[in-house]
């Protein structure tokens, strides 16, 4: 499989997640077919060529907390991205995947 196939199946992915929910890199992997694609995901985001279009700023890590290397101006960046959706995060800047994490089936 190419690297634009496998990148184009984490994009589609990201773009169901619907706004005020957030998926994490090994549900993205998971659902775009291997769960082992965590950092394949991570990579895919990096170099997202559909700014603006790809709500990439809804894929956290595995504990809530936003990537400080977003992609659109830091984690502040995503952190406000998502605030604006309605998500709420702790002082420690990570939200609550229990709360926000999004479920396909939903």
């Amino acid at each position: 499989m190419g690297q634009n196939n496998t990148f184009e199946k984490i994009y589609d992915v990201v773009r169901k997640i619907p706004k005020g929910k957030v998926a994490t890199y090994g549900q993205v992997a998971l659902y775009a077919g291997n769960p082992r694609w965590s950092r394949v995901v991570g990579y895919a985001l990096h170099v997202n060529p559909y700014p603006g279009k790809l709500p990439c700023h809804r894929v956290v890590n595995r504990f809530g907390e936003v990537s400080s290397a977003f992609a659109f101006g830091g984690e502040n960046m995503q952190i406000k991205l998502l605030e604006e959706e309605g998500i709420s995060f702790r002082l420690d800047k990570t939200l609550d995947l229990k709360l926000y994490r999004w479920e396909p089936d939903e």
